[in-house]
């Protein structure tokens, strides 16, 4: 089954255009993950979390894919900017969803 990891990500910095971004990690796997579950990936980074937990599943059997909700992370400015955390998730494969392609999913 296809598994496509979700992760929202926003930081606590008082700007006027402060948006978060969602990234996405799409990989094969035999099992899926469940509400509750703690998943932890080498781009976490532990300062902030040594995993995080599934929040949503949803599942289309049609196309034999899955898509995890994990919840969303905040981040302190002071400790890590956004654009560097979300700089070292995609060094380990996650990529932004870009607004269009979140209307399609």
């Amino acid at each position: 089954m296809k598994i496509n990891l979700g992760i929202f990500i926003s930081s606590n910095e008082q700007k006027e255009n402060n948006v978060g971004n969602l990234l996405m990690k799409t990989f094969e796997s035999n099992f899926r993950p469940v509400k509750g579950d703690i998943l932890d990936d080498p781009g976490f980074h532990a300062d902030y979390h040594n995993g995080y937990e599934v929040v949503k599943v949803t599942i289309n059997y049609a196309l034999n894919e899955c898509f995890v909700s994990l919840q969303p992370l905040v981040l302190e400015s002071e400790k890590m900017k956004t654009e560097t955390y979300i700089e070292r998730l995609e060094e380990y494969g996650w990529r932004i969803v870009s607004k269009e392609e979140l209307m399609n999913i």
